[in-house]
């Protein structure tokens, strides 16, 4: 018997208990891997500027804030995923895993920031620290 892809995924999913109330979650690796069953072939051009209209509109969102309209928590959630879907994209096309790019995030950071973050270590950052 062969199993649904969609189940398998499903598997992947964790339950932690905290504060006697149970979540569940995924990795970053398992978001990347879920995320891209519905992406024909991962594109670096597609990912990039896809990322960038998506971030548009959660910068759209905060702007109706300062307008005047009701923040939609829902709404900017909603756009923050497809963000992350398109950085999904973005790590399969270059072939890297998700949980990759975090860890170098965070390495970079922790040499930027040892004691956490700092106005003047960020004012005057070396010019070949990116």
């Amino acid at each position: 018997m062969s199993a649904n892809p969609n189940q398998i995924i499903l598997l992947t999913y964790k339950i932690c208990r905290f504060q006697g109330v149970y979540y569940s979650y995924m990795t970053g690796n398992e978001y990347q891997k879920s995320a891209m069953r519905t992406c024909r072939s991962p594109n670096l051009n597609h990912a990039v500027f896809g990322l960038c209209s998506e971030a548009g509109e959660v910068s759209g969102i905060m702007q109706k804030v300062f307008q005047g309209h009701k923040f939609d928590k829902n709404h900017i959630v909603k756009e923050l995923g497809d963000c992350l879907w398109m950085i999904a994209e973005a790590c399969s096309a270059l072939d890297v895993t998700f949980e990759e790019v975090m860890d170098q995030n965070i390495e970079k950071l922790k040499k930027r920031y040892p004691d956490g973050f700092e106005e003047e270590k960020s004012l005057f950052r070396d010019k070949n620290d990116i």
